[in-house]
């Protein structure tokens, strides 16, 4: 049945646009349901992780397609770069705000911005300068400056989510809080780097133009920032006044979902950010307005988020996989496939090459600046965290149909090349890379050290700056005259002593007027789970 449904739709593809956009939306969602079904029986063995299925599903699909309808076509929607953007992406962002482990993100905030922003600067003047000298000489078309330094900010968006899947986060709560938080602040610097590209001017490159590049970085990124925290505060200050709950469960739910997408769209409709600031709002949605609602909204919302991401995650490897059969960007390669695997293989070894070039000396300089040997990485987390990084996904394809194509279609042989390369690249990360991470990962980090660095981990917590968010009172007149000086304590333990302040303010002035945990008796706390860890 399923055969003849996609040789139904291959056939009505050249006949009735009408009944094709309801055989495509029907055969797509039947196909959606079919990677969660195969995902899940599959998830004891965890070698095939969800990303890997639906990619493997999609190729199959679009095969089929592609003979159904004897070549001239290979998948059921058009991409539409501003259907990722403005509805996919952003339920994606804002779970992973909304649902991360604050206490570990916030532990190792200094280490996660090291590596998600300044590894990725690295790691995108790496990629623009070596795309620039390689492909050059590979004659693949015609590419302005701009396409190079683009690239360089496409192939730096990573994704985690297969390392993820196979790290413990009980076993390994540092390491996994590091690279799922890299992870995140990397998509976000990427997808900035990349809009302030948009907006550069390289008629002239001078000292100037680096310094507007440079200030259109940091106001993006400030402004974004900054925007994302004013609507989650906003939405918090909201529910806890008129506490919604009181009369409908459904009200406070609803409000939350448009708020966290308000927060995007507002982004984008001020040309900012909108991945860092639905991700900032995540977090601050999860810290404050998480906790003014009813336990019934807290769990609606909790798994809401959640499976609005996971589908739209389904969604996109889904169409990744069909898309890479498309004959109109492949016809531009196939009289010399050995170029197109040669551009390919060079982007690839600019992603590994880039990747090493700041994992290895930031982590050494990140040893350098902690006292505690539990806290710095060893060789073998350094492994994980550089190959947690080589896996490209979904941003990176948005990225690419973005700067190379109009509507998900291109007549430049240039832009069709870079379009093929990087749909490879995906599926070859994913998928190659994605099934060598389970055994490499316990290769390298066998469950014996995982559960030794749970133990200091959780011994680190007994300082004195991070008590249960506690803090040592000292009675006046009764200093020990050893204690180190709160600027000591600063420049050793900057994390730490940052957070204690937070903390601080946090609960004399923003925890009292716009809620959180404690702080809102008329909505009581969930037992178990949920966004309260910090």
């Amino acid at each position: 049945m399923g055969l003849y449904a996609v040789a139904r739709l291959g056939v009505s593809i050249l006949s009735n646009d009408d009944q094709v956009s309801v055989d495509s939306i029907t055969l797509f969602v039947a196909l959606l349901c079919g990677c969660i079904v195969i995902g899940h029986l599959l998830e004891e063995s965890r070698w095939i992780n969800d990303s890997i299925t639906a990619l493997v599903i999609g190729l199959c699909t679009g095969g089929i397609i592609l003979l159904t309808t004897k070549g001239k076509s290979s998948h059921l929607l058009e991409f539409d770069e501003q259907l990722f953007f403005i509805y996919v992406l952003p339920p994606i962002i804002f779970n992973a705000g909304f649902q991360v482990k604050k206490k570990q993100f916030f532990r190792n905030f200094m280490t996660i911005m090291l590596f998600g922003a300044v590894g990725t600067l690295i790691s995108f003047s790496i990629i623009s300068l070596g795309a620039k000298e390689l492909l050059g000489k590979l004659d693949i078309g015609f590419l302005e400056l701009r396409d190079y330094l683009a690239i360089g900010a496409i192939f730096s968006a990573t994704d985690s989510v297969c390392t993820l899947q196979v790290l413990n986060q009980d076993e390994t709560p540092r390491l996994y809080s590091l690279v799922f938080g890299e992870g995140v602040v990397n998509d976000a610097t990427s997808v900035v780097l990349f809009n302030a590209i948009q907006k550069l001017d390289l008629s002239h490159i001078n000292s100037r133009a680096a310094l507007v590049f440079a200030g259109n970085f940091l106001y993006l990124f400030l402004a974004s920032t900054f925007l994302g925290v004013l609507i989650g505060l906003l939405s918090a200050y909201l529910i806890k006044k008129i506490y919604l709950g009181r009369h409908s469960t459904d009200r406070e739910v609803a409000l939350m979902i448009l708020m966290a997408y308000l927060s995007y769209v507002m982004a984008e409709l001020f040309d900012l950010s909108g991945i860092l600031t639905v991700f900032i709002c995540g977090i601050v949605m999860s810290h404050y307005t998480w906790h003014n609602v009813t336990v019934n909204s807290k769990v609606t919302t909790r798994h809401a988020f959640a499976t609005l991401s996971f589908i739209a995650e389904i969604f996109i490897f889904l169409y990744v996989g069909m898309d890479a059969l498309d004959i109109e960007k492949w016809r531009f390669v196939k009289d010399s496939p050995g170029k197109s695997v040669g551009i390919s293989a060079a982007l690839l070894g600019l992603v590994l090459v880039g990747r090493a070039c700041f994992v290895f000396p930031l982590s050494l300089l990140s040893n350098c600046l902690k006292r505690s040997e539990h806290d710095k990485f060893g060789l073998k987390q350094q492994v994980t965290i550089w190959w947690a990084g080589l896996m490209r996904g979904s941003v990176s394809m948005a990225l690419a149909y973005n700067q190379f194509t109009r509507f998900g279609h291109t007549q430049q042989p240039g832009n069709a090349v870079m379009i093929t390369s990087t749909i490879t690249i995906v599926l070859f990360s994913t998928v190659v890379f994605g099934l060598i991470t389970k055994p490499l990962v316990r290769f390298l980090l066998p469950s014996s050290q995982g559960f030794n660095n749970l133990i200091s981990s959780e011994q680190s917590f007994a300082r004195p700056l991070l008590t249960n968010g506690q803090e040592v009172e000292v009675e006046m007149g009764n200093v020990d005259p050893l204690r180190p000086s709160s600027l000591s304590i600063l420049l050793k333990e900057p994390s730490h002593t940052i957070h204690n302040h937070w903390r601080r303010f946090d609960d004399a002035f923003m925890r009292p007027l716009f809620g959180g945990r404690g702080f809102v008796p008329n909505a009581p706390e969930l037992s178990k789970g949920g966004c309260d860890q910090y």
